[in-house]
């Protein structure tokens, strides 16, 4: 059968299928739905003497769909990276702790954490009794 043969009704089966997959979207901003109507728009108006062959379909769709895969796994991996960071976070509440290197080194005791925009930022309090915010996970040379 000739992809340029899709009966309507095979068309919207392929649509309700893609239902659940309608929130990831591709690298160019478009959702599943969006690319499945593309490819049906290229097929309803492709050169009835040069059909594409199924292979180039499944081809495109295979295509398609792996960009969709990609980004959901990004979405996913940077909520992860922000829930582990988070956590690594908290866990130094209370610790001892040297901001900075070489002879920039201030140490102090963590005593709070804000988050900017997901970003865990902490709060120190030095030996001198001086209060540091702001202070990135990155910022941070030692922990005792």
């Amino acid at each position: 059968m000739q992809v340029g043969a899709i009966s309507p009704d095979s068309s919207a089966a392929a649509t309700a299928s893609a239902g659940s997959q309608e929130t990831a979207t591709s690298a160019f901003g478009l959702g599943f739905d969006a690319l499945l109507k593309i490819i049906l728009t290229q097929l309803t108006y492709q050169d009835p003497l040069k059909p594409m062959d199924n292979f180039q379909f499944v081809s495109q769709l295979a295509q398609f769909s792996q960009i969709q895969i990609g980004q959901t796994t990004n979405e996913r991996l940077a909520t992860l990276v922000t829930a582990q960071a988070n956590t690594q976070a908290t866990g130094l509440l209370g610790r001892t702790v040297d901001i900075g290197a070489g002879a920039g080194i201030v140490t102090g005791k963590v005593t709070g954490i804000a988050f900017d925009n997901g970003s865990p930022l902490l709060t120190v309090e030095t030996g001198d009794q001086r209060t540091i915010s702001g202070i990135s996970l990155g910022s941070i040379s030692q922990i005792r």
